[in-house]
């Protein structure tokens, strides 16, 4: 992972006048900027030189963007930052179910994007720095380096997934409700909490024997989620 100053970013989005725009302010923030049109384009220059973060919009010409999600996520854990039109529930969450860490719904202000490109780096960056490793059955945690193994296995998780398990394993037995996890995973003070709930799918087919019948991660009718301690054997 790069530091700040020099961070990758890889821009899509065929609207020319916004990707100027968007460009030009994450250069002004010191990160090098890579811009493309359309889908073929942005798979190519993702695999030449993989980005720290990729700045994708939705709806682009060739590939579009929630495919574009599923193919990066076969072969890079890089943060994904969605541009969307869509206001509607459904079709955010097709994006967040795709492997997108996040999304704008447009129109952007370019200065938010940047600061939530920032944001986004740093928390892959700096998150638990310092903190010892914690073991919890076969799942076991190394904040330092930002690795969940199971079985002594990495775990190949996006960045919202690592951290909302990590979450989870340094308070398990406990229920939490979509906003605290929203709150003490992601750093979330308000917003559309059904990402909690696409990411628990995404890694129930990641750490679950049978993700069709939770038993690591279970749901409480209600309240929310918590980690079963006596499922992590």
């Amino acid at each position: 992972m790069a530091d700040l100053a020099n961070g990758r970013v890889l821009v899509v989005e065929d609207d020319e006048e916004l990707r100027s725009i968007l460009v030009a302010y994450l250069r002004r923030a010191g990160f090098s900027v890579e811009a493309v049109a359309d889908g073929f384009a942005a798979l190519e220059a993702a695999t030449l030189s993989p980005p720290d973060v990729v700045l994708l919009d939705r709806m682009i010409p060739g590939v579009d963007g929630v495919e574009i999600c599923r193919r990066l996520r076969t072969t890079s854990n890089a943060p994904i930052l969605l541009l969307t039109a869509m206001g509607q529930p459904h079709e955010r969450i097709d994006g967040l179910e795709a492997g997108a860490d996040d999304y704008v719904v447009k129109p952007v202000a370019p200065r938010e994007i940047v600061l939530r490109v920032i944001r986004l780096l740093q928390r892959t960056a700096h998150q638990g720095a310092g903190e010892s490793p914690i073991t919890l059955g076969r799942f076991r945690l190394t904040p330092a380096m930002r690795v969940i193994q199971s079985d002594g296995v990495d775990l190949e998780l996006t960045v919202r997934e690592f951290e909302l398990f990590a979450f989870l394993l340094r308070h398990p037995d406990r229920v939490h409700s979509r906003e605290e996890i929203a709150g003490g995973a992601w750093g979330w003070e308000a917003g559309d909490t059904s990402a909690v709930a696409v990411n628990i799918r995404r890694l129930r087919l990641k750490v679950e024997p049978d993700a069709s019948r939770p038993v690591v991660i279970r749901s409480v009718w209600g309240h929310g989620y918590l980690l079963d301690s006596e499922g992590t054997r």
